[in-house]
């Protein structure tokens, strides 16, 4: 699946991937009601809401991009309506030749990580039958348990030939308060070595670590999650991590730009697949995009992606 991704983003030249985020606020009060009339002001009407968003989104935009990327926190509000409304996303948005990234930030004991894999990217028995949960093709996946709970889900990966994202360095203001802490690294006869470190750079060694044990045509199914708002972080972890391919947050309303992302990216052009949610989603709301109004929402969100991919290409070109 890694070369697959790869592949879709030389052939798009969009180096993006779409947060289908979706809140109740940025759904048009126009699909609110539509939802709401057939099936009250439920769960199962907010979930039905969200689902003609999320297609009509797809819809507008799945020829230009190589790959979305569903929260599914923004889902399990709405309970287990809105668990179908991310399956049939995750459904619909692979009809649709998009690669599905299911950010989910699992990471448990082994037991429990071997489940969570196998529930979002592989296959579980049931009798005598091998049935497959939501299967996306990658997910996102906590690292603070270590080994124990991601091990299990490069198990799966390697059965399935699917990704995951680690995260490394995220793009939230607090990150810094655990992922920024200086740590003594650890020589390979668990001796000290060197000076102090910043965690998220001993978590990347990890990932590359991980990685190397299961490799692609030239990256790996191990990924790794960093985030835009920390360019000159995001510039060391490249170097520590030249296989692992990045998963960019933070672009657009968290304040990343894409003179911020040059450095996330290898010589290739390749390395780095860059998200943004709510400013491609809910562009309509914002100014620059305003004269689309609620009705052409998608239209909005469209026009938002090509200005993001064209920003993209404009701070690699100047790289050189």
């Amino acid at each position: 699946m890694i070369n697959k991704l790869a592949d879709k983003i030389r052939k798009t030249g969009a180096p993006i991937v779409v947060g289908l985020d979706p809140t109740m606020k940025f759904v048009p009060e126009h699909i609110q009601k539509r939802a709401f009339a057939e099936f009250g002001e439920t769960t199962k009407g907010a979930a039905e809401a969200v689902w003609q968003y999320n297609k009509a989104i797809v819809d507008n935009i799945y020829d230009l991009i190589p790959a979305v990327k569903p929260q599914i926190a923004m889902y399990e509000q709405f309970g287990i309506e809105g668990l179908i409304a991310f399956q049939k996303t995750v459904e619909y948005c692979k009809q649709k030749g998009l690669i599905v990234i299911g950010d989910v930030k699992r990471g448990d004991i082994g037991s429990t990580s071997e489940a969570y894999a196998v529930g979002h990217l592989g296959q579980v028995k049931v009798g005598s039958t091998m049935c497959r949960g939501f299967d996306e093709d990658f997910v996102t996946v906590n690292p603070y348990l270590g080994s124990d709970g991601v091990k299990p889900f490069i198990k799966v990966c390697q059965e399935e030939k699917k990704g995951i994202f680690v995260l490394v360095k995220t793009s939230n203001p607090s990150s810094g308060e655990l992922q920024d802490r200086l740590v003594r690294g650890t020589a390979p006869d668990g001796g000290t070595a060197g000076a102090d470190r910043p965690l998220y750079e001993l978590v990347g060694e990890q990932v590359a670590k991980w990685g190397a044990e299961c490799m692609g045509d030239s990256y790996s199914y191990v990924g790794a999650v960093v985030g835009a708002t920390y360019p000159e972080q995001g510039k060391v972890l490249r170097k520590i991590m030249p296989k692992a391919f990045i998963l960019v947050p933070g672009y657009g309303a968290q304040g990343g730009k894409g003179a911020d992302l040059v450095h996330f990216f290898n010589e290739d052009g390749l390395g780095a697949i860059v998200n943004s949610s709510r400013g491609i989603i809910a562009a309509y709301q914002q100014e620059q995009y305003s004269k689309y109004g609620a009705e052409n929402f998608a239209d909005a969100s469209r026009a938002a992606v090509l200005a993001m991919k064209e920003d993209i290409a404009q701070a690699l070109s100047a790289r050189g």
